[in-house]
C-alpha cells in the first residue's frame, strides 16, 4: 500500500493543508494537527486538556466551514485561512485571538453556540478520539462511497490525516488491534471512525449537497477511516509505503 496524501488542520474544524513529509512523534497527534480549537460560548473547555469536540465550533453544526482552507507558517506560527465567501486572513492565533475570532464568526451558524475563545493544546491537541490520534483513509473506500452515493465526492469530506492506496475497500476495518510500518513510524490501528454531518458538506461550497450518512447506513453502520496511535517515532512522505505487521 502507498500513502497518497498528508493533510493536517491547524485549527480545529476551520481549514486544512496539504503536506508532502512529516515527522510523526511516539504519543503524540500530526505535529499542528488540531493545535488550536475554537470553544464556543456553551463550552466547558478551557485549553488546559483535551475536550471532546462538542465543545468547538465544527462543521457538523456551522457547515460553512467546510469550505475553509489553511496555511501555516510553523516558524511564526502564523496561519492564513481562506474561504470563498470573505477575504483571506493571516493572524497568529496566540496573538490576536480577536481577529481570529471576528473571522471564524461571520461563517458560524447564527442559531448555535457562537465562537468565544481560541484554544491551544500542544502534543496530543484536540483531536476527535480521547487519545492523541492519527487518522487514515483508504481512497477505495471512498470510492466505494461515491459508488453508494453516485455522485462525485471531495475526499476532504473526511478530514483524514494520511491517505493511501493499495487496499480493498472497507478492509482497513479489519485492521483493528493490529500495528503498521508508515515510512519510518510505528502505528497501533485502534478504531473505526465513526461520521458526523460534516462529511455531507461540500467543501468548495461549504452547503450541505450529499447525504453521505445516509449511504454509509446501507451498509449497517456511519463509519469511514480508522484512527492509530503513534507507538514509534518516524517521518512518513507521499509515496512512502504502509505495510501491516
Amino acid at each position: 500500500m502507498k500513502v497518497t496524501a498528508l493533510w493536517r488542520h491547524p485549527l480545529k474544524s476551520h481549514g486544512r493543508e496539504a503536506l508532502t513529509r512529516v515527522t510523526l512523534n511516539e504519543g503524540q497527534s500530526m505535529p499542528y494537527d488540531r493545535l488550536w480549537a475554537v470553544a464556543h460560548d456553551a463550552a466547558k473547555a478551557d485549553g488546559s486538556e483535551w475536550a471532546a469536540c462538542q465543545n468547538f465550533s465544527r462543521g457538523a453544526k456551522s457547515p460553512s466551514l467546510m469550505a475553509i482552507t489553511a496555511t501555516l507558517d510553523e516558524e511564526t506560527e502564523t496561519l492564513t485561512l481562506r474561504h470563498p465567501d470573505q477575504s483571506d486572513l493571516t493572524v497568529q492565533p496566540d496573538v490576536d485571538p480577536d481577529a481570529l475570532l471576528e473571522w471564524v464568526s461571520k461563517l458560524a451558524n447564527s442559531s448555535r453556540a457562537m465562537p468565544a475563545r481560541i484554544l491551544r493544546l500542544d502534543g496530543r491537541s484536540f483531536t476527535d478520539t480521547p487519545f492523541p490520534s492519527i487518522s487514515l483513509c483508504n481512497r477505495a473506500t471512498h470510492a466505494a462511497v461515491e459508488t453508494l452515493t453516485n455522485t462525485p465526492l471531495q475526499a476532504d469530506r473526511w478530514r483524514g490525516n494520511i491517505w493511501f492506496e493499495g487496499a480493498p475497500a472497507w478492509s482497513e476495518f479489519d485492521w483493528i488491534g493490529r500495528e503498521a510500518n508508515l515510512g519510518t513510524v510505528r502505528l497501533k490501528i485502534e478504531e473505526r471512525i465513526t461520521r458526523c454531518l460534516a462529511t455531507t458538506v461540500n467543501t468548495d461550497t461549504g452547503v450541505r449537497d450529499v447525504d453521505t450518512l445516509k449511504a454509509l447506513n446501507t451498509l449497517g453502520h456511519q463509519d469511514f477511516g480508522i484512527y492509530a496511535r503513534v507507538i514509534e517515532t518516524g517521518q512518513v512522505a507521499v509515496g512512502d509505503q504502509l505495510e501491516l505487521v
